[in-house]
């Protein structure tokens, strides 16, 4: 996974010679040689457009099944940095209330001072402090996550889905990327012990992101 791909399109070569994208004229066969990707065109400020894009969660229920939820209003920025992908950074701010998980009633309760308190405590933020690269295909992003007022260090690994130019001339990547959090780390503590053992709640929650981001003009 990464948030910038290094992988290139395969070219036919000769039987028996190994080779990549940019080999050298007269290099002998069986020899490879270092793929060299030119990433320099992801460089730029990028905008989150929350109408392509999903922030989901999930949770297990009462240890036999998965619930998932989303937050429908949120605005980010990037930075991508390709040719130091170290240098990339990224911001999010979610609006608790917007939280949506197909039910009216569990989501009021996850709005209330049970869970999230989003009266007292509104916005979601992830701010990045780092980003590195974990090897060819995989990159990792850094940061302070703040649930409640409280705020904790979070890495999401990230996988880039391409770069386009959409029908209206609006430059776009997509990728997509996931994290597990402990809930109780935040104060997010509501729970019910079930009568044959366990609890209702799991307290690992699943952190998912599938965005598509406009670069700026």
């Amino acid at each position: 996974m990464g948030l910038f791909s290094r992988k290139t399109a395969a070219t036919a070569t000769p039987a028996g010679t190994a080779t990549t994208a940019g080999t050298p004229a007269g290099t002998p066969a069986g020899t490879a040689t270092a793929v060299r990707t030119d990433l320099t065109h992801l460089t730029g400020d990028y905008v989150i457009d929350p109408t392509h894009s999903e922030i989901g969660f999930s949770a297990r229920h009462a240890m036999v099944t998965t619930v998932r939820g989303r937050f429908t209003a949120y605005e980010g920025r990037l930075h991508l940095d390709g040719a130091a992908p170290s240098a990339s950074t990224a911001e999010l701010t979610i609006k608790v209330a917007s939280i949506d998980t197909a039910q009216a009633g569990r989501d009021e309760h996850l709005r209330n001072g049970d869970f999230f308190a989003a009266e007292e405590f509104p916005e979601i933020t992830f701010r990045s402090t780092g980003a590195e690269q974990v090897d060819d295909d995989t990159y990792r992003m850094h940061g302070d996550l703040t649930i409640k007022g409280v705020t904790r260090p979070v890495s999401v690994d990230l996988t880039l889905n391409g770069q386009v130019t959409d029908p209206y001339g609006a430059v776009r990547v997509g990728f997509d990327g996931s994290t597990t959090v402990t809930r109780a780390d935040w104060g997010l503590t509501y729970n019910a012990a079930l009568e044959g053992g366990g609890v209702l709640i799991s307290d690992k929650v699943k952190l998912t992101f599938d965005i598509s981001a406009i670069k700026a003009a």
